[in-house]
Parts: structure tokens; C-alpha cells; sequence
């Protein structure tokens, strides 16, 4: 199990943030959290990465218990993270070989000298995500989608359990936007690839792999299950609470207004 999540219920300040979430992840499988701004989806990763800690309920993430065992570092060096919110931090004047290289380290820029181990990795994943093209160019001076892909090499060259993408494709136009989501697509589907949990708002960036999903609303699960069975007219217009019609195409799913 990589993630078990029962009965956990998060307050802040008198706030219910979070309330009676039950999720588990088993390893090989790939995840979508699906929620609506406002619904829970960063006070989950939050917990999940342990900057946040349950109310009640029990929380064990890749074998850490929490209140059992010590978290911090230990528990999130084997979890990859990845966010728009993440690009601002690293120097403009790191190029991407050195921004992916950082990762080995978990450090926002580049300070110990890396092992030829390391090189190697990162010329690895710089060429695996397609970035291999621009990895001595400034990263001030990249796209946002190449940035998202070099950041995706970073999260990988410490080989974590899991990788979490929130929202990955914030700010891409179409183009970049499936570009990007071929490259995950790829990676997903590798034998060695960490379990993945895919965070959006947007149900079109679906990809076939990812064969689970859950369903956040007003910080409570709404639904989880296969994806294929939750991610239907019927359900979305509950969700939404409002008529909405889901078609598929080539095993992704599309959302219109109606029905």
C-alpha cells in the first residue's frame, strides 16, 4: 500500500477543512484527484507530503505512520512533487541540467558537487522528457511547459515512490498542454515508474493510464473508484450539481455544459 488514508478529518482553526477522507493507493496504480478550487486538493497533498498532520483518523504513507514514526525529510524525499507554484523558486540563471541535478540534493539550487552518477541520471531524464535540446539554456528563459518538464526531471533523480503532479499543465496553451501530457503519459507507462497521482481541475487532461480516480468536494470524497465508472454524465452532474454531459474519445473523456 502506498497510501492508506482512514477516517482522517483535518481542522484549522475551528475550520473543517477536511472531513472523514478514506483513500488507498495501492503500488502500480496511477491516480487522478479531481477537485474544484476550494475543495481540499492542497490540504491533501499537504498531508500527504506531512506538512500538515490529521486531526484524527490514521495517515500511513509508504509505510510511515504517522505519530509512529519520525516523518519530515525521511518521508518526503520518496515522494517527487511538482507544482506551478514551485517554478518561481529556483534561480533564472541556473540552466536545466543544473535545476535537474539539484534534485538528487532536494535543494533549490546547486551547492555539492554531483557524483558522474548523477550527471548521467540527469542526462537520462533531460532525454527521456524531451528536454535534452535546451539543457544549457537559462532557466529564466524557458517556456512554462519546458519548465514543467524540467521540473519533472528533478522530482525523478531521487527515484521517489511517488510522484505528484498538481495541476502540471497550469498555463499551457493546447500544444504545450499535450506535449506535456505525452511525456507523462510515457512515464506512467514504464515498468519502473513511481505511482503517480495526477491533480487537475480539468477533466479532458484524464489520460487512459490513469485508471484510478477521487473525487474531492467540500474536503470530503465525493467518489473514488475506476475512473471509467466515475467519470460519467451522471456523476459529474451530481458532483457538480449541475447537467453536464461527458463523452469519450480515443479513451479520454471531454466535459460540456448540458445535456
Amino acid at each position: 500500500m502506498v497510501l492508506d488514508l482512514v477516517d482522517v478529518t483535518l481542522r484549522r482553526d475551528n475550520a473543517l477543512i477536511l472531513q472523514n477522507i478514506n483513500w488507498q493507493v495501492e503500488q502500480g496504480e496511477h491516480w487522478v484527484l479531481y477537485g474544484l478550487n476550494g475543495s481540499g486538493k492542497t490540504a491533501l497533498l499537504d498531508l500527504i507530503n506531512a506538512y500538515n498532520f490529521p486531526t484524527s483518523g490514521d495517515v500511513t504513507v509508504l509505510g510511515f505512520q504517522f505519530g509512529k514514526v519520525y516523518l519530515g525529510e525521511e518521508l518526503r524525499k520518496n515522494i517527487g512533487f511538482v507544482s506551478s507554484s514551485l517554478q518561481q523558486k529556483f534561480y533564472p540563471t541556473d540552466n536545466a541540467f543544473e535545476v535537474v541535478l539539484s534534485g538528487a540534493f532536494a535543494s533549490i539550487g546547486l551547492y555539492e558537487t554531483p557524483s558522474d552518477e548523477m550527471r548521467d541520471r540527469a542526462i537520462g531524464l533531460l532525454e527521456e522528457l524531451g528536454c535534452i535540446g535546451y539543457a544549457n539554456r537559462d532557466y529564466a528563459t524557458l517556456s512554462q511547459g519546458e519548465k514543467q518538464r524540467v521540473l519533472i526531471a528533478r522530482a525523478l533523480m531521487a527515484d521517489p515512490s511517488i510522484l505528484i503532479l498538481d495541476e502540471p499543465t497550469n498555463g499551457l496553451d493546447f500544444i504545450a498542454r499535450e506535449q506535456l501530457l505525452d511525456s507523462i503519459e510515457r512515464l506512467a507507462n514504464k515498468e519502473d515508474s513511481p505511482t503517480i497521482i495526477y491533480v487537475t481541475h480539468h477533466v479532458e487532461e484524464i489520460l487512459p493510464v490513469f485508471s484510478k480516480t477521487l473525487l474531492l468536494k467540500d474536503g470530503a470524497v465525493f467518489a473514488s473508484g475506476h475512473t471509467n465508472q466515475l467519470i460519467t454524465s451522471e456523476t459529474l452532474s451530481d458532483y457538480f450539481n449541475l447537467p453536464v454531459h461527458v463523452h469519450w474519445e480515443n479513451d479520454r473523456p471531454y466535459l460540456v455544459k448540458g445535456l
